[in-house]
């Protein structure tokens, strides 16, 4: 049985731990209610500008001189984004983009496409090093409060890849915020345009209204849009705007599911810490008790000794 000290200092560092967790939980809280209000922003943005960009592709086709516009015949190479955190101590946060990109990355190998993996934060360009992965590119340092500057560096880097033929398909994985309890990991197919569609657990009500248009939508679409200047040079105005909006917002996403997972995560913490004290504590007094009773056993029989 541990000593009396020992299961003190126990106790004393569970408690210091119970501080660290509840102030980690404070901190997180507070940005995540900042994060919220930046996605509750963007998103309806985001949303109107994924629409604006299919229909005006689809009016346009596939013309030549939008070259982001052009769809390969062969997938051959394929490049995935994951958007991961910079720090731990979030639960399964980062982990589960991790896994959702090998796992994709074996279905595009299966269909005998090459894959590269870019990461977005420590956590997964760390993860990914690791496991020998083929890193093309990695991003760093921003991930607590990303701005439209770090969507626009990463957007113009796999647009021109695409351009470029050095990729046929890009996809981002990204956590897709909820609540502070619930995060869906999501994939969307960033490129091509035409091909633009999200996937995973979870597609908000907004995106599944897409498919459900209303009778308004539906006469809106059978319209004859006229567009000035013309499609295929709008496009190539749009295309861009719309990589960098839809990053921007995978990575708001993801920033505001770090804080809901970490806040959550600490809050178990401290809790867990709390119930530890507790079943410490009546260690302690259950030896402080073995104590005093070995004491009385040994008076009771100093005093039988001298009897």
């Amino acid at each position: 049985m541990a000593t009396r000290k020992e299961v003190k200092n126990r106790i004393s560092s569970v408690k210091n731990i119970n501080k660290i967790t509840r102030a980690m939980e404070m901190v997180a809280a507070a940005r995540l209610r900042r994060a919220e209000q930046r996605i509750s922003n963007l998103r309806p943005y985001a949303q109107s500008m994924r629409k604006l960009t299919q229909r005006a592709a689809a009016e346009a086709g596939n013309v030549p001189r939008v070259p982001v516009l052009e769809e390969r015949e062969e997938m051959r190479n394929v490049g995935i984004l994951l958007v991961t955190g910079d720090r731990g101590l979030a639960g399964a946060f980062n982990t589960n983009i991790i896994r959702a990109g090998t796992r994709l990355k074996r279905e595009f190998e299966g269909d005998g496409a090459d894959v590269s993996f870019a990461a977005v934060g420590r956590r997964g360009v760390s993860a990914l090093t690791f496991r020998g992965e083929d890193l093309r590119d990695s991003y760093v340092g921003f991930t607590d409060r990303p701005g439209f500057a770090n969507a626009r560096e990463i957007g113009e880097a796999l647009t021109s890849a695409y351009v470029d033929e050095e990729l046929d398909r890009v996809e981002v994985i990204y956590n897709r915020y909820v609540s502070p309890l619930t995060q869906y990991v999501r994939r969307q197919t960033l490129l091509p345009v035409q091909q633009a569609e999200v996937f995973g657990e979870g597609v908000p009500q907004e995106e599944e209204a897409d498919e459900k248009q209303s009778e308004l939508e539906k006469a809106h679409s059978r319209a004859l849009w006229i567009y000035e200047p013309e499609p295929e040079e709008l496009l190539a105005r749009l295309i861009p705007e719309y990589v960098n909006i839809s990053l921007y917002r995978a990575l708001l996403e993801s920033a505001a599911s770090e804080h809901g997972a970490r806040m959550t995560a600490m809050r178990n913490a401290a809790e867990n810490a709390e119930s530890m004290i507790e079943d410490l504590t009546l260690e302690m007094n259950r030896v402080r008790q073995a104590e005093i009773t070995q004491e009385i056993l040994e008076v009771v029989s100093g005093a039988e000794a001298f009897g």
